[in-house]
């Protein structure tokens, strides 16, 4: 009995040191990450009429070693995201888009652990086929941007990753009008490779 506890202790053991050694695996200065994505979310307050599909990917380098200590120990990374169907399903019709964030900052808590949290802040543009939000206002709209996420290691080099975003939609008054769409709530569901 003792030698069945023995070695079930010491292969869960194995199997924790090694999940704990897959993030930083992963997650080194150098490597580039490759994720395709879907996403969808909806609009808040006066735009909770409003929802949205997003498919596209995202490519990003590791820039950093890591740095800080603590809970906020991790390094960080340059990314950006082409997303070339970008839905919007709107009072009066679903709209047909494009969008592309060119620079995405992003810190990777690249703790020893399996799961990887991260943080990432950007800008973007979206381009559809009319007017967002629909009225006197314009097919183009920026989309500032912020997002908590998670990565889930499996193996090394290979993450699932969980991202929930804080998007608004603004056309920045290009258009007569410019309500925008002042809180969006976008959960996005990704896999990543890292080389």
């Amino acid at each position: 009995m003792k030698f069945r506890f023995c070695l079930i202790c010491f292969l869960l053991l194995a199997a924790a040191a090694h999940a704990q050694t897959l993030a930083v695996q992963s997650l080194a200065r150098g490597a580039w990450e490759f994720q395709p994505f879907l996403a969808g979310g909806t609009g808040l307050g006066h735009a909770d009429t409003t929802q949205f599909l997003i498919t596209g990917g995202r490519i990003g380098k590791i820039i950093t070693a890591d740095h800080l200590h603590g809970w906020l120990h991790g390094n960080f990374e340059l990314a950006t995201d082409l997303m070339p169907l970008y839905l919007v399903m709107q009072p009066g019709g679903t709209v047909y888009g494009a969008s592309f964030k060119p620079v995405i900052f992003e810190w990777n808590f690249a703790g020893n652990r399996k799961v990887s949290p991260y943080a990432l802040i950007t800008g973007g543009v979206l381009f559809t086929t009319s007017n967002v939000p629909p009225g006197n206002t314009s097919y183009v709209n920026f989309t500032p941007q912020g997002a908590l996420g998670f990565r889930f290691f499996r193996r090394p080099k290979r993450s699932w990753n969980f991202e929930i975003q804080a998007v608004h939609h603004s056309n920045a008054s290009l258009g007569h009008l410019n309500p925008g769409l002042n809180g969006s709530l976008i959960f996005s569901l990704g896999y990543s490779w890292f080389k």
